[in-house]
Order: C-alpha cells, then structure tokens, then sequence
C-alpha cells in the first residue's frame, strides 16, 4: 500500500493473473477428466441361490477406470468387489473394449449390463 491507502496497480494486475492461471489450470484439468475414453469389460460369474441353492451364472458388462483397464489383477479385483455386493463370485474377466462397441453386448448382459 502507498500512501493514499490504495493499492498500486502492478499488485492488482499480478492477482488478478495469478487468478486467472489458477481458474484455467482448473478448467484443463476438468476437462481432461471428461476427455478421457470411457473402457468397459465383459466378465462371466457364478453364485450359489440364496433361495435354493442352485449354481447361478450370469455375463455381466462394466465401466471400469481407465488407467484400470490394462491392469490385469487391477482389474479383476476391481470387478470381483463390485459384484460382490450381491454374493457374486467373478469366474474370469471376457476381454476390455470401448465405448464404441458397448451397445452390441447389452442384449446378451441383459439385467446385469452396466449393473455394477
């Protein structure tokens, strides 16, 4: 401050650039995260009917992270928890693709499409 009690000018344009950068990084990095390719996988699992007891299957499809994606046990831990929520055990993780070929499996996954 001088004097006059007002601040010099080279302090409000140097905050006023500090804030500016601050609010653009912030923006880069928001949309970086939308950016990113979505990865799915398709996976088989099996449970044992908490009503008769009887072998259940079932072909699932998931969105998973995709620094997850290529990471082979990431993965099938990541999978594996997430189905387990309803007593589903993961029997092996099919293959991983994107976005562009999701609609062609959601018949086959049915109800458990993008469940978990």
């Amino acid at each position: 401050m001088n004097n006059t009690g007002k601040r010099p000018k080279c302090l409000d344009m140097k905050n006023s650039l500090y804030i500016s950068l601050v609010l653009l990084m912030l923006g880069l990095t928001a949309s970086a995260g939308f950016a990113q390719e979505s990865c799915f996988a398709d996976y088989k699992a099996k449970r044992v009917s908490p009503t008769d007891g009887a072998l259940e299957l079932h072909y699932g499809v998931v969105r998973v992270e995709i620094l997850t994606c290529g990471d082979a046990t990431g993965l099938s831990d990541n999978i594996a928890a997430r189905i387990a929520a309803d007593d589903w055990t993961l029997l092996r993780i099919l293959s991983t693709f994107s976005q562009d070929k999701l609609e062609a499996r959601r018949a086959d996954a049915a109800e458990y499409f993008l469940r978990y």
